[in-house]
């Protein structure tokens, strides 16, 4: 039978989560936590009493032997770790995470490693310096009415999940250099999320990496999100907000080298960049060949209202024989000619 046990400010959430083991239900009252979590069992549950209300902070140091963010240096401590790698004491699996604030750590806020079944529920993640939520090379992963701001990469994250059966959904980010970031990964339904006051509020990437597992962005939904004000900076500084990456500023969803991604009756307006960008234009298909990913191919995009973005509303560096454009609103783009051209509606997209 699994234990239910209660945590209060003062006392170690660590201690709770091993000295109960698999299945646990650890409850946080009201207050604040100064310390770095791992999970590493399976079917545990971590609830606090609601973001702003339960709040986890930056103690002395992380647990002996906890494995450290991805391609970071061992110095980088992210506030709850889940990980289900060869590392962890058993598999971990049907993880839940919710109704906190995970704010000032130097890796994550939330980082999940190859777990089978992830839930991240109302949870603010706030000003931690790389990522907010970030899983990677896990499953069943689920990221719902939460907030993320002030990482230097994604808000929230989905990174290496070629089968994330993913739901992120109802989610608020600003402030980070991608709001959501869709890196690699696939089956994922990423739905009524507002995303602004990013450098790009929305990416799917399909591009390989050295050393890293193989790539693809496939088989996605896009749909009822409000992608507005996106105009930070990030690529511009050395350390600055998302330094590994190219320039990128002023953009509201970006498909790179995807493949079967529907994008339905998004709302994609006033974005404009304050910098530099490789990108030009609030909505933009490309192709991400040159990085070792593939051309944009076989993408549904359908009733979305792109309005108000500069320098153009639409950027479109793909073969749109290979696209399927339906009801589409836009003010300006590129190619141009798909507005102006007399046969507008066999084409996708009218003003």
């Amino acid at each position: 039978m699994s234990q239910v046990r209660t945590v209060r400010p003062g006392e170690s959430i660590q201690r709770a989560l091993d000295e109960a083991g698999p299945g646990a239900s650890i409850v946080l009252t009201e207050g604040t936590y100064t310390e770095s979590v791992w999970i590493r069992h399976g079917g545990v549950s971590l609830t606090g009493a609601g973001p702003g209300r339960t709040v986890l902070a930056p103690g002395d140091g992380a647990p002996a032997d906890v494995p450290r963010l991805h391609d970071a240096s061992e110095d980088v401590v992210s506030g709850i770790t889940v990980y289900g790698g060869a590392v962890a004491e058993a598999k971990v699996a049907n993880v839940r995470i919710e109704g906190l604030t995970v704010t000032g750590f130097t890796g994550a806020g939330i980082y999940a490693h190859s777990v089978a079944g992830v839930s991240v529920r109302d949870v603010e993640a706030r000003g931690n310096a790389v990522w907010g939520v970030y899983l990677r090379e896990s499953s069943g992963c689920e990221v719902t009415g939460c907030r993320a701001s002030g990482s230097q990469y994604g808000g929230v994250a989905l990174s290496f999940c070629p089968e994330s059966d993913a739901l992120v959904a109802d989610n608020e980010t600003f402030a980070n250099a991608f709001g959501i970031f869709v890196d690699n990964s696939s089956y994922a339904r990423v739905v009524r999320n507002v995303c602004h006051g990013n450098a790009i509020g929305m990416l799917l990437l399909n591009q390989v990496y050295e050393g890293e597992p193989e790539g693809g962005v496939r088989d996605c939904l896009v749909a009822g999100n409000d992608l507005h004000g996106n105009s930070l900076a990030a690529g511009a500084e050395p350390d600055g907000l998302g330094a590994a990456g190219p320039p990128i500023s002023g953009v509201g969803l970006a498909l790179i080298g995807t493949h079967r991604v529907a994008v339905v009756d998004n709302h994609i307006h006033d974005n404009h960049p304050s910098g530099e960008s490789v990108m030009g234009a609030g909505f933009v298909i490309g192709s991400s060949k040159d990085w070792g990913g593939d051309d944009a191919l076989d993408n549904h995009i359908l009733w979305n209202r792109i309005t108000g973005n500069t320098p153009l509303d639409f950027q479109l560096g793909t073969d749109l024989a290979r696209q399927t454009c339906a009801g589409n609103v836009a003010g300006k783009g590129d190619p141009a000619d798909l507005l102006d051209h007399d046969d507008v509606a066999a084409r996708g997209w009218h003003r």
